[in-house]
């Protein structure tokens, strides 16, 4: 009997896909003059997504962990762990509408996603649009 391969969605690809869009919402960001509300939109979307990318790495970590293999596991936590810094202090300047200082925040986020190349934007503002609203109505991260 043949092996099954799974081609479907992998942590991997949801990861990858998380960053791209970070990428190209940070890219965005820095050809805006200022914070409207499109922009403050975007910024909380780099919240969801940074959330969801450390979430993705956690579950793998879990895995790694229940094998067995603890340093691996803790290794790839600590490796990705600006992904949950980068979030709660995000969310921290949104929630206190301390906009001046969103920037800084985004700078220091650069080059976590100078992998991630980016020649075409595909993302639009359908991906982000009531994202600042969504994030003050939850709870803290």
């Amino acid at each position: 009997m043949a092996r099954l391969i799974q081609t479907g969605d992998t942590p991997a690809k949801r990861r990858h896909a998380h960053m791209r869009s970070c990428a190209e919402v940070l890219r965005l960001l820095a050809q805006r003059p200022a914070f409207d509300d499109e922009a403050k939109d975007m910024a909380a979307f780099l919240v969801f997504n940074l959330r969801d990318i450390y979430q993705i790495i956690d579950e793998s970590a879990q895995a790694w962990d229940e094998r067995g293999y603890w340093r691996k596991a803790e290794k790839l936590r600590d490796d990705w762990r600006w992904t949950h810094l980068a979030a709660k202090d995000l969310d921290t300047l949104i929630r206190k509408q301390r906009w001046q200082d969103v920037p800084v925040k985004l700078i220091e986020l650069v080059p976590h996603f100078q992998s991630v190349t980016v020649t075409t934007i595909t993302r639009d503002a359908d991906w982000w649009c009531g994202a600042h609203r969504a994030l003050l109505r939850k709870g803290g991260s």
